[in-house]
């Protein structure tokens, strides 16, 4: 009764609202609705992303189911992420916006302009880039965190690897095709999804185009990139095609291989060797730390950090206030400093905003599962560090390939969980 009577206020909500009398609901999502106007902003924008390649798209009605389905699957992880108070600023969006651009080789506004040449509306545009922030910290919260890597994983990938870690790389691009299967599923649903499997991999080998084929029938979260997984070197495989793929040429398509999260059809598009380099990036970094707790919440941590940092910058020392504030006990006793290291070697968060700073520059307050920091990046230096990067590498190799599995798995249970209600092929 509850769930109805919220469904039916979002519904008669967005329908007061509606600046098209022609728009209409296309799916009841939990407590939410999916537009029909939405609807059609996401397919022109794919068609636009294809605009060069347009016989890689399936036909129409079956492309539109698919970006259905990825908008139903956004809408359920946005509203968990609101319920999880998950937001990100006006500051951190125009800043996103503007790297976006400048990865362009534009300014922002030349970028709008772009964005408006193509038929597309720059504000939806900054909305979705703002959706897809708010999953990715979603992802990292519920994903990303609570990923486990043994010592035994790293030693036993290092000894596969037979040396290779730092030295020539193989690197193999993929892309893929996943028939899913619920979880936890019955038999008959196990057969049908084998089925469907079967008949895809038959078009497949018959010469049918991949990523049309990736687009129209894979429950992946790549489906809409045709499948791409890009240029990975064998340890960022998906596990399923590790054995496989030294037995593949490109342009072949592997046997259909199962797993736990369904039946998986690859093609190696491509395969070529780099030469790596031994001498790894080190960085320098201090940082100060305050815990979160039950009398102080994640606004004071953050506020109590940037009244530090501004302390920093009118001239205080870093060190002192470390060992005065930081509740990193390990480092605070020395100025907070964690010396020289790879910084894969830090959790994703920390790696990320260490990753982004200039020598001396000392970033904002940001939150970790440790608590909130503020960092500062004293120096970077080259160094032969073989057999320690050898294990950050290995480390941060399987923690991709954990993050790719655990978020399909997560995906998949979150959706069969949820209430949802297609109503596209609705007549009302």
């Amino acid at each position: 009764m509850k769930r109805s009577l919220y469904i039916l206020c979002a519904v008669l909500l967005i329908a007061s609202t509606s600046t098209s009398a022609l728009d209409r609901i296309v799916a009841v999502v939990e407590d939410d609705v999916v537009m029909e106007s939405e609807l059609r902003q996401r397919i022109q924008a794919l068609v636009q992303q294809f605009k060069q390649n347009r016989s890689a798209l399936p036909p129409k009605n079956v492309l539109v189911e698919q970006v259905l389905q990825r908008l139903i699957i956004e809408r359920l992880q946005l509203q968990l992420a609101e319920r999880r108070g998950i937001q990100i600023d006006v500051l951190t969006l125009d800043q996103a916006m503007r790297n976006l651009a400048r990865r362009n080789n534009m300014n922002l506004e030349q970028f709008r302009d772009t964005l408006l040449k193509q038929g597309l509306d720059y504000a939806v545009f900054r909305n979705q880039i703002r959706d897809e922030m708010i999953i990715e910290q979603l992802r990292k919260r519920i994903i990303d965190q609570n990923i486990q890597i043994s010592e035994t994983e790293v030693e036993e990938l290092i000894t596969r690897s037979n040396g290779e870690l730092l030295q020539v790389e193989n690197e193999y691009h993929v892309a893929h095709i996943l028939i899913a299967v619920p979880e936890g599923p019955s038999p008959e649903q196990i057969e049908n999804s084998a089925n469907r499997a079967s008949m895809v991999y038959e078009r497949a080998v018959s010469g049918d185009n991949f990523t049309q084929l990736a687009i129209a029938a894979s429950d992946a979260q790549d489906a809409l990139q045709g499948g791409d997984l890009g240029w990975r070197d064998r340890t960022r495989l998906p596990q399923v095609l590790v054995q496989e793929i030294d037995q593949m040429t490109p342009g072949e398509i592997s046997k259909i291989i199962q797993s736990p999260s369904g039946f998986h059809i690859f093609k190696l598009l491509g395969h070529r060797e780099i030469e790596k380099e031994t001498m790894v990036d080190q960085v320098l970094v201090r940082h100060i730390l305050i815990r979160t707790n039950a009398l102080l919440s994640d606004e004071a941590a953050e506020k109590k950090l940037k009244d530090i940092k501004s302390r920093i910058e009118a001239g205080e020392d870093f060190a002192e206030l470390a060992k005065e504030f930081s509740e990193d006990l390990s480092s605070a006793f020395n100025g907070g400093q964690l010396g020289w290291a790879v910084s894969g070697t830090y959790v994703p968060q920390f790696k990320e905003v260490v990753d982004a700073l200039a020598a001396k520059q000392i970033s904002e307050p940001f939150r970790t599962q440790f608590g909130w920091h503020i960092v500062q990046l004293q120096d970077v230096r080259k160094h032969d560090n073989t057999q320690a990067a050898i294990r950050a590498k290995a480390f941060e190799q399987i923690r991709q390939r954990k993050i790719e599995e655990e978020t399909e798995l997560w995906l998949r249970r979150l959706r069969d969980e949820s209430y949802i209600e297609n109503r596209l092929h609705s007549s009302n």
